[in-house]
């Protein structure tokens, strides 16, 4: 069972009692008086889920007499600069703050056998998914180790946090590439909004065989929107167990779930500037809404800060080259390239991001050029041009009537949610 929770609109000044409290709960079930303590929070795609601000918040609590660090999750996500990590974590010290090293920082602890993966994925996927976790982790001694994250429905594994923090956040090469495939073959609408998918059944199995150990627990966070069309944080979830998970994941199914009767033939979203740079993770407007969107529809992304594909220079050169041309094709290639079978997680975002042909997808980016858009396969709209007719401080959340007659259904934070014909929700 958790320690606690909260189930109600929470404002910022509640959600750091929540905090402390949580902080003086783990002295109380964990150590008295920790000398060392690590703090997992999410990378700056995260950084509107308020996290940030709850890891500073953490970071002086247990500062006064301990050794804290931090190390963002990133997973194979670009490591924050110091300013970034300014913006976002606020008094915490650079030198406190580690960043994960996915190539060259991991070590190999064990694997998830093939045969539990082919049993839960029913036949889709059938290799073994190494487990490879941070050497920082894994080597030293902490006293309290607190996982911090906001549960939302995600495209790998059903809702966002709990022990993705480890597997995927402070995941090696080898355990990225295995889950990022596996998940692809189980297929990204099977896997939106789903409590417990063959991928996390996966990682609770290794959790509880390779982590048992360590002196750690979850503070997790939902939201959604509130007064003036804003996020709000609406549960905070505290303990060490997976009913901590499942409690805050289906408040999110009921909050971060909107179902239409009819699809939708254009959707408008934003990826916010000051967090999203590549289509790596910009195209979680394409994975939040294509359960929502028409056969024949249209997404619009617009995406001032977009600057490039990958995170990681080999990934961005893999998208580039290959681009996003559905599952098929994607399919095809990689029985025969050597880049697609060693980098599979880039192999599996292929997948995710197209619409196989079923919609267009339009980009409206900050920095990359209309031939960089279209070579990857998506369309190009000019940014001004997009900001201008679509601008994100006029626009309501929800259905809006342009001037000249164009409905559409706008989002302001895509990656905060899920938007599906109530058809495929009930699949």
């Amino acid at each position: 069972m958790p320690w606690f929770y909260e189930e109600r609109v929470l404002p910022r000044q509640e959600v750091i009692e929540l905090t402390r409290k949580a902080a003086r709960e783990a002295l109380e079930r964990i150590c008295k008086n920790p000398k060392k303590v690590l703090l997992l929070p999410p990378d700056i795609t995260r950084a509107h889920s308020g996290a940030g601000w709850i890891t500073e918040e953490l970071y002086n609590f247990f500062q006064k007499g301990a050794d804290v660090r931090l190390i963002p999750t990133l997973g194979q996500h670009v490591p924050h600069t110091p300013e970034q990590n300014r913006w976002m974590f606020g008094n915490v010290p650079e030198e406190k703050i580690h960043a994960h090293d996915w190539r060259n920082g991991s070590r190999l602890i064990g694997e998830i056998p093939a045969d539990y993966v082919k049993k839960v994925s029913k036949g889709k996927a059938d290799w073994a998914i190494p487990v490879s976790l941070n050497k920082m982790l894994l080597d030293e001694k902490w006293d309290i180790i607190i996982n911090i994250g906001h549960i939302v429905p995600h495209e790998v594994l059903g809702f966002a946090n709990h022990n993705k923090n480890y597997f995927i956040g402070l995941g090696g090469k080898e355990t990225i590439c295995a889950s990022h495939m596996m998940a692809a073959c189980c297929g990204i609408e099977n896997n939106l909004g789903e409590l417990i998918t063959p991928l996390r059944d996966c990682y609770n199995a290794a959790e509880e065989k390779y982590l048992g150990h360590l002196p750690d627990f979850y503070i997790q966070v939902v939201m959604a929107y509130g007064e003036k069309d804003r996020l709000a944080h609406t549960g905070f979830y505290v303990g060490d167990d997976l009913e901590t998970y499942l409690l805050g994941a289906k408040a999110s199914r009921k909050q971060n779930i909107t179902g239409f009767k009819e699809p939708l033939k254009k959707v408008v979203a934003v990826m916010q500037g000051d967090e999203f740079y590549s289509t790596w993770v910009a195209n979680k407007a394409i994975y939040r809404t294509r359960m929502a969107i028409a056969n024949g529809g249209e997404l619009l992304i617009i995406a001032p800060g977009l600057k490039r594909f990958g995170e990681q220079p080999d990934v961005d050169a893999l998208i580039r080259k290959y681009g996003y041309v559905g599952t098929e094709k994607v399919m095809e290639l990689f029985k025969k390239e050597e880049v697609l079978k060693d980098l599979t997680h880039g192999t599996a975002h292929l997948i995710h991001g197209s619409s196989e042909g079923r919609f267009t997808i339009t980009y409206a980016p900050g920095h990359l050029t209309e031939k960089e858009i279209r070579n990857v396969n998506f369309n190009y709209m000019n940014i001004n041009e997009a900001l201008t007719r679509y601008n994100p401080e006029k626009m309501k959340n929800g259905f809006n009537v342009m001037h000249d007659g164009e409905k559409i259904y706008f989002i302001s934070t895509p990656s905060a949610g899920l938007w599906s014909t109530e058809e495929k929700l009930h699949r």
